[in-house]
């Protein structure tokens, strides 16, 4: 059993016309679906080309991102139902959709937090449109996993339906999710050497819930950190999760593949 890169973002290598390598590096990286998330509208329509044009290994999202909201945020949700109710794929998911209070403006609070209220506002409307469309939902939250925690729990979504992905907290924000039901996945910031705390995390989740990403072209894993990520390198990453629990890398991608394609809904190996 391959891998499954469960948060990755293709429309820059898309528009670049280089997704055909990409995805030839990653079939042979051992990476046999991929999970491509939406983060506005102007992602969706080409995500849910791309599952077209290559069913059974390119999934999608569709959601709006925290940093993608602005004034029109209530106008962009409204064409969010043709992606579940019109023609073509479905998306797999709801998301990324959450809170990031690390990229609001530093010298204007009063912006700041008008922000904020698009932010928890728009979040709020997603989660009532997953429960409206039955299905998983992934957040970001960046600066804000509290409050991220609190509108899910009012929501009232069944919290095995969620993941944060990229989870970069500690322990004790793992703790509180793992209470709750709800997921985490890990991306190459599992393998940095300052990482320890979200290693502690990674352990406090278990092998036996864990997921991978690489939120590229974002976070790079070691050895190629500092260079632009892609979804071939998800490998590095299990490589170093296996070393970190002490089992073998068949198991890792077994146990991490059977989660995302359970967590998402993606069958066999379609």
């Amino acid at each position: 059993m391959g891998l499954i890169d469960s948060h990755t973002h293709l429309d820059s290598f898309a528009r670049r016309g280089e997704l055909g390598p990409i995805l030839e590096r990653a079939q042979a990286a051992d990476v046999e679906a991929l999970i491509t998330v939406g983060t506005d509208k102007n992602d969706w329509p080409i995500y849910r080309e791309l599952a077209r044009a290559h069913h059974g290994i390119v999934h999608y999202t569709a959601g709006l991102h925290p940093c993608s909201v602005g004034e029109d945020w209530a106008e962009q949700l409204a064409e969010l139902p043709a992606f579940w109710n019109g023609e073509g794929p479905r998306p797999v998911a709801l998301g990324e959709c959450g809170l990031d209070r690390f990229h609001l403006p530093k010298q204007d609070d009063t912006r700041a937090e008008e922000l904020m209220g698009w932010q928890k506002a728009a979040l709020a409307e997603q989660l009532v449109l997953a429960r409206r469309f039955d299905c998983p939902v992934v957040v970001h939250s960046r600066g804000a996993f509290e409050e991220s925690v609190e509108l899910v729990d009012a929501s009232g979504i069944p919290w095995d339906r969620v993941v944060f992905h990229c989870f970069a907290e500690g322990p004790a924000e793992m703790t509180m999710l793992r209470e709750r039901g709800g997921f985490a996945s890990f991306t190459g910031i599992l393998t940095y050497k300052s990482a320890e705390v979200v290693r502690e995390a990674a352990k406090v989740q278990g092998l036996e819930r864990l997921m991978l990403e690489t939120d590229a072209p974002y976070l790079t894993p070691v050895p190629h950190r500092g260079k632009p990520n892609e979804p071939s390198y998800v490998r590095h990453t299990a490589d170093f999760a296996a070393a970190m629990w002490g089992v073998d890398y068949a198991e890792l991608a077994e146990t991490t593949t059977l989660n995302a394609r359970r967590f998402y809904g993606l069958a066999g190996n379609d």
